[in-house]
């Protein structure tokens, strides 16, 4: 696990683990099964497509997914949604 600094909103240095590049293990796993299932990825790409930008297209998917969960228990959510997003 990787450890990364940032500043909070007070300008005070806080650190907050990294799983695999992502900013936890719920991020990571969302984000692997909206890239490696070619449905999700499939829904994904038609959400972008359907909207002005990528906050607005999570925010529906999100909103469309609610309660939803990835095969592994990752739970779908726009914050998730929306750093999957982030390549597309």
């Amino acid at each position: 696990m990787l450890i990364y600094a940032y500043r909070n909103a007070n300008k005070e240095t806080r650190t907050m683990p990294q799983f695999l590049g992502h900013r936890s293990w719920n991020a990571w796993n969302v984000s692997l099964w909206l890239w490696n299932d070619e449905g999700m990825y499939r829904a994904m790409c038609d959400y972008v497509s359907r909207h002005k930008n990528k906050d607005e297209a999570a925010r529906a998917m999100a909103r469309d997914y609610e309660g939803t969960k990835t095969p592994d228990g990752a739970k779908l959510n726009y914050t998730t949604i929306r750093l999957a997003m982030l390549d597309t």
